[in-house]
């Protein structure tokens, strides 16, 4: 099906971009209290589950004792990453002047070290969401997750590279920073990346030690259900992040750009660009709420520094906007988004078929 072109003459585009502008400045003047209470909850929430779920492990021969003792587990890392780590990194909480919500220096329970995490995420990515050659999550430099990505014999591999980097996301968004992509095509070498293999070292050794040798240690006897209990949390962590943010960035309906396409960019047109390239999931609150509010995608990326727990807020007013100018808002549950996230790594495993003329047409801005 062809997409209708969305005509923005460039005085509609400045206008689109001052009412998102808008938008965000009545966030920022009604932060207070209630979202230092919120996240502060959160924390709470988090540390009780980690606790709880650690100390039923090491009655973990008991099965009822395993089985809760590793849910708590699971979701407490969860919470972890998504709705605390992510977001405190995005410095939605630097207002507050809480030295452990500070986003530069936030570290969190995975193995990707902060530092890195905030170059390649927070400032690639969100600066240069879904252009080709410039966001490096598109496909995290081991999948082919657009067209305009060159098909190579490699991408015959796409569906296996998508399982191993689900089950294995924390290593997989660790080893981001190395540049796994430029080293095959032998533009840099590992010696060039000498410091940044060092510090995920570092980490990676810290995090398997913690959950693999010091726990299990502290379990005695009870050591193997201590291992399998951090081992299977750490998968349901794993798999759940990589599902929530593939469904965010490459469901049927979203979309890349050029460099081309974005040069000379205006604010409102890198609002329309967030838009474009990002999908929303629906469900409940305790969904968005694992989801670390990622289910909100759309609003993370037009305001990744306001606290995601206002997303849902914001969510009508910017679908209201979109509605005005005629802007997509893609949206949809989780089962629907992640099987035409699926469909799109299988088929850009194999090379493109010849463009037909009713292939769908990319949406643009055209100064009319």
């Amino acid at each position: 099906m062809t997409q209708q072109k969305i005509v923005l003459t460039p005085e509609q585009l400045e206008e689109f971009g001052k009412e998102l502008d808008a938008i965000r400045e009545a966030v920022i003047a009604d932060l207070g209290e209630r979202d230092a209470d919120y996240i502060r909850g959160v924390i709470k929430a988090q540390r009780t589950l980690e606790v709880g779920g650690r100390a039923l492990l090491f009655a973990g021969i008991l099965p009822p004792a395993w089985l809760a003792g590793t849910a708590m587990l699971g979701l407490a890392k969860i919470i972890d990453n998504m709705e605390i780590g992510h977001n405190v990194m995005h410095g939605q909480y630097d207002w507050m002047r809480d030295p452990a919500l500070s986003g530069q220096d936030f570290e969190w329970d995975t193995a990707a070290p902060a530092d890195h995490w905030r170059h390649t995420h927070n400032f690639q990515h969100h600066t240069y969401t879904n252009i080709v050659g410039m966001d490096r999550d598109i496909g995290y430099g081991i999948l082919r997750m657009s067209k305009d990505q060159p098909w190579e014999p490699y991408f015959l591999g796409n569906p296996l590279y998508a399982f191993l980097l689900m089950v294995l996301f924390q290593y997989g968004v660790a080893l981001h920073e190395l540049e796994t992509e430029r080293i095959r095509a032998g533009e840099i070498g590992f010696a060039d990346k000498r410091q940044v293999l060092r510090e995920i070292w570092a980490k990676t050794r810290r995090q398997t030690l913690k959950d693999y040798v010091a726990f299990p240690l502290l379990a005695g006897p009870f050591a193997p259900f201590v291992f399998a209990g951090n081992l299977t949390a750490n998968l349901m962590r794993n798999v759940w992040a990589y599902t929530i943010i593939f469904c965010g960035h490459f469901p049927e309906g979203t979309q890349e750009f050029s460099v081309e396409e974005t040069r000379n960019e205006t604010r409102g047109g890198w609002y329309f660009r967030q838009i474009l390239g990002s999908a929303n999931l629906t469900g409940g609150k305790l969904f968005h709420l694992l989801s670390g509010n990622l289910s909100f995608q759309v609003e993370h990326h037009l305001f990744p520094d306001l606290p995601a727990h206002r997303y849902a807020e914001i969510a009508p007013q910017v679908q209201d906007i979109c509605r005005r100018y005629g802007i997509p808002y893609n949206s949809g549950p989780l089962h629907k988004q992640f099987a035409t996230v699926v469909r799109k790594i299988v088929r850009l495993a194999l090379p493109d078929r010849p463009a037909r003329a009713e292939a769908p047409q990319k949406a643009e801005v055209v100064a009319a």
